[in-house]
């Protein structure tokens, strides 16, 4: 594998994918051909009567949806031979071919984890008039096999949103200024060019640093620059050598760089599990004890590790809180604080962090 790493073959990505091990890559983002073909229609500005730019290219090119549909299920068993079992299938379109190719993935045995709308801030105006802006393209996420223990940096989505949960709608710019590859003539080289904020996120959320991204439809490199900069390996493969060309020029400007305030690498589900009880055990809390939500709501630890209150009876630290909040679950260890003999708030996380910290200590000595 080691002569694939971090290079841009000039190829059909087909036969070139052919060329690599069963199971030898972590990751696949896949910009393949929206099959959007205008035919020998010219869409026009209404303010300026200037021809807007439409996707002609030759590779975008097929003579029916079932030739398209060939083409897609030939590139996608080649993706799942080449992904291990755990990895991260990126697949991005639009309304124009998404739905094709979400069919053959399932065919194929793939399994869908989301499908995630990148919503443009800046999308090109329906010249026409005759229907909606098209205002956003379609991303599925899939894995190889239903039962794969895939990645997925939820911390890290969490703080890049700001610490809340990160939704599957994503709001970014399109490709614009100096972000965006030009030819010789100062024009756009690639008409589908991605932009790196939209990868990422992608490789960010389901990868890891030193993991193997493979891009069939590497374009004008923005997969590459993206795992370059983020710590990851990528092979590429591009049948067209003007964007390759184009792709290698721009890699040599990409620099690595410090993910250690980005990237929270443990996932919760990955770390020492602690019970409520076992904070009882070791006597951080104990029976009698008053908890608080955040609103103030106070409820008492039982004998048994439980919760109690006089209007929801008794229940688990989740449950109690899911009560509470009227929903049909919740984390109650991001929910209660415990109330100290001094009458100062603790969360109960923080005491959980602390038990883990031991567990942690002893497992290493162990």
């Amino acid at each position: 594998m080691k002569k694939y790493l971090n290079k841009i073959f000039v190829g059909d990505c087909i036969e070139r994918m052919r060329d690599l091990p069963d199971g030898s890559v972590d990751a696949v983002f896949a910009d393949s051909p929206y099959n959007l073909q205008l035919g020998n229609k010219t869409l026009y500005r209404p303010e300026d009567q200037t021809a807007a730019r439409a996707v002609r290219d030759s590779w975008d090119s097929f003579e029916s949806n079932k030739e398209y549909d060939e083409f897609t299920r030939a590139w996608l068993t080649e993706c799942k031979r080449v992904l291990k079992p755990d990895g991260a299938m990126w697949v991005i379109g639009s309304y124009h071919n998404i739905f094709r190719v979400g069919s053959i993935l399932q065919d194929l045995g793939f399994w869908i984890l989301n499908d995630i709308v990148w919503v443009k801030n800046n999308p090109m105006p329906n010249f026409r008039g005759t229907r909606f802006t098209n205002a956003h393209e379609t991303m599925i996420w899939a894995t190889p096999q239903k039962t794969g223990k895939y990645t997925f940096n939820y911390e890290t989505m969490k703080k890049l949103n700001g610490g809340k949960q990160m939704r599957s709608n994503w709001d970014l710019n399109i490709c614009l200024g100096e972000e965006r590859i030009k030819n010789e003539k100062g024009k756009s080289l690639h008409t589908t060019q991605k932009p790196m904020d939209l990868l990422r996120r992608v490789i960010l959320s389901s990868t890891k640093v030193g993991d193997i991204i493979l891009d069939p439809f590497m374009g004008s490199g923005t997969t590459a620059a993206v795992a370059k900069e983020l710590g990851r390996n990528f092979i590429g493969f591009e049948q067209d050598e003007s964007y390759v060309e184009a792709a290698r020029a721009r890699l040599e400007n990409i620099k690595t760089i410090d993910l250690s305030d980005i990237e929270i690498t443990l996932p919760k589900r990955d770390e020492i599990r602690v019970a409520f009880s076992e904070l009882i055990d070791g006597g951080l809390l104990y029976a009698g004890q008053t908890l608080v939500s955040p609103k103030g709501e106070r409820v008492m630890i039982t004998r048994d590790g439980q919760l109690t209150h006089s209007l929801y009876g008794k229940a688990s630290i989740h449950v109690m809180a899911a009560k509470m909040q009227r929903s049909a679950s919740f984390n109650g260890w991001d929910y209660w604080s415990a109330e100290k003999r001094d009458g100062n708030l603790i969360p109960i996380d923080e005491l959980r962090k602390y038990i883990r910290g031991i567990k942690q200590d002893i497992k290493k000595a162990a």
